[in-house]
């Protein structure tokens, strides 16, 4: 009986170290495995340059601008026509001329949410508790025959966060947002694969993003060409344009 036993034993051990792990302990592995936060912190703007394929059709020139601590702008153009969408930390606008209108106007409270949200170079873990955010550690959950750890991050203005630390590395390869927009609870969820360093960071270059239940259809895959960090940046680019406001008096 004493064999049985001790093997019992060893497997109890090894079951409370799996689950021994904390949301503090997985953060701080995040933050390692992408390069720490000292070079993280480091970084205080950053610009993507890519392409971005809507629905496996529409192929868009991709570039998005951030400046620390939350300014962000993206730009997708296609055809000569550029869709833009901008925060610059208090208020969100956008050109919409895929929809006819050429002039910027600004974003609803509920629209800008989840543009906001994404809006610091860090991502939802750095600085967590600064910002205002909660987070919990659920376990482990399947993510394409992967056991991958699950950190739920509530920000500060009640939006949540779940994301996914791959076991072996620790970097992200999911999240899943879920933000209230006009009562409405909205889903969506973004995958992250091909990870390249940035000044001496890690950053995911490839993601796809999709609705909850949307399927294939309705997905976006972003693949990122050049990334360029620490390039200055007025914050102009990000503020509602002067004469745009000028002309709404």
């Amino acid at each position: 009986m004493r064999i049985p036993l001790m093997c019992c034993a060893a497997l109890l051990l090894l079951t409370a170290s799996a689950h021994a792990m904390t949301a503090d302990e997985l953060v701080a592995k995040n933050l390692e495995a992408r390069g720490g936060l000292d070079k993280i912190h480091a970084i205080t703007t950053l610009k993507l340059e890519g392409k971005l394929r809507i629905g496996g059709q529409f192929e868009l020139v991709f570039d998005s601008y951030q400046k620390a601590p939350d300014a962000v702008r993206n730009e997708a153009t296609i055809q000569g026509m550029t869709q833009i969408q901008a925060w610059d930390g208090k208020d969100a606008w956008q050109i919409s001329p895929f929809q006819g209108r050429r002039d910027p106007e600004k974003m609803s409270d509920d629209d800008a949410r989840g543009f906001a949200d994404d809006a610091a170079i860090g991502g939802p873990l750095v600085d967590w508790k600064a910002r205002g955010s909660t987070l919990a550690y659920l376990g482990t959950e399947d993510i394409d025959g992967t056991q991958a750890h699950k950190l739920k991050v509530t920000l500060k203005n009640g939006d949540i966060e779940y994301v996914y630390l791959d076991p072996d590395y620790f970097l992200t390869i999911r999240t899943i947002s879920q933000i209230k927009v006009r009562g409405t609870l909205v889903k969506s969820v973004t995958d992250y694969g091909d990870y390249e360093r940035v000044n001496g960071v890690y950053f995911p270059f490839s993601m796809t993003i999709g609705s909850a239940g949307s399927g294939d259809g309705g997905s976006q895959q972003l693949t990122v060409l050049k990334a360029t960090a620490n390039a200055p940046m007025d914050d102009s680019l990000f503020a509602f344009p002067a004469s745009a406001a000028k002309g709404a008096k």
